[in-house]
């Protein structure tokens, strides 16, 4: 593996492309990408450029990955595009893999900004040795209904204007209720916030540094069957795994059986420590009682947590970082440095 690049930050006023490399909102949700796009011009200044992916059809995505596979090399090819935004995550962006020209996205390294199903072409990245960041889509940090969370704000400008992120501090609040992307008025609502008890920390008191890898469970689970793109075991000794689930909300039990498959594959050992993003437990699809979201959070902890005393007891694992399906989210930087402390409880992305 070569060295990682973080590619330049943003500056204000900077040219961003707009792209669907996953999936997209049909045309009836028009409304919350416009809301989208008008936060990136008036709260960032920047000015966004809708590439032809990013108002597309989603079944016509569907059915075209070499396009937006080609999108995305349009974006980083231009040297007035300095981020590409994707619009949201999806359901098979690993289609999109083999069109994509490594040598094309190593030779013109620009900052990427997606989540969820995005852990495909993040992942791609790595292996090309080029750090991207996980969060900071169109459709949902940017078009948040109501207004932007100010933590969502602030770390936003880190990942885009900043070297690094440095110190990732808790949020005091969250949400896991999905939007309303049917109402036009929706967006003028805020969605429901609870307040949150931070960070839960686990395993080892020992502090411990390396590059992040990882991203949403569902898609490392895809990866790892199609086993195309995974890097060599070796390549992960030493880094540090970031995990979190989508809205499927998948049973715990699940999610700790197919951890324990990579920990007799002898893959949760080369791991020095997790980051496990705050689980959602409801979606567009399941609502779900306020004491039902708490214990399932709570078994998915203990499941994650029973699997890696077994296989990794020397790990630190922090629990509800801000990163994922729920909001206000951090985009953290995947290739990119993080350093965890159990005895202060700090998280520094470097």
């Amino acid at each position: 593996m070569a060295e990682f690049l973080t590619p330049p930050p943003v500056e204000r006023g900077d040219r961003v492309a707009v792209v669907a490399p996953a999936s997209n909102v049909p045309e009836s949700a028009r409304f919350v990408y416009e809301l989208g796009l008008e936060r990136m011009r008036e709260v960032f200044d920047l000015e966004p450029i809708e590439y032809p992916t990013a108002t597309a059809d989603p079944e016509w995505l569907a059915d075209n990955p070499e396009a937006r596979a080609e999108d995305v090399m349009d974006a980083f090819r231009d040297p007035d595009i300095s981020a590409v935004i994707a619009n949201i995550g999806g359901h098979d962006q690993i289609t999109i893999l083999p069109y994509l020209d490594g040598d094309v996205l190593r030779d013109h390294p620009t900052r990427f900004y997606g989540y969820s199903d995005n852990t495909n072409l993040a992942l791609f990245l790595w292996n090309q040795g080029i750090v991207s960041y996980y969060g900071g889509s169109t459709l949902l940090e940017y078009a948040m209904d109501g207004e932007l969370f100010d933590y969502t704000e602030e770390y936003l400008q880190r990942a885009l204007f900043e070297e690094s992120i440095g110190e990732w501090t808790e949020a005091d609040v969250f949400t896991d209720e999905a939007g309303d992307w049917e109402d036009p008025e929706s967006i003028e609502t805020t969605r429901e916030i609870e307040r949150s008890d931070g960070r839960i920390w686990r395993g080892s008191d020992e502090t411990v540094s390396g590059r992040l890898w990882g991203g949403c469970y569902e898609v490392l689970v895809e990866q790892f069957l199609a086993d195309r793109y995974v890097p060599d075991a070796e390549a992960l000794d030493g880094t540090v795994l970031a995990l979190e689930t989508s809205e499927l909300i998948p049973d715990p039990a699940v999610v700790g059986a197919n951890l324990r498959a990579l920990g007799e594959r002898g893959l949760l050992e080369r791991f020095d420590g997790v980051l496990v993003g705050r689980a959602a437990a409801r979606s567009h699809a399941e609502e779900h009682p306020r004491e039902w979201r708490v214990e399932y959070r709570e078994r998915q902890r203990d499941e994650i947590t029973n699997v890696l005393e077994t296989y990794n007891p020397d790990a630190p694992v922090v629990f509800d970082c801000e990163f994922g399906h729920t909001y206000p989210t951090c985009p953290v930087p995947i290739g990119g440095r993080v350093e965890i402390d159990p005895s202060a409880e700090s998280i520094r992305l470097l």
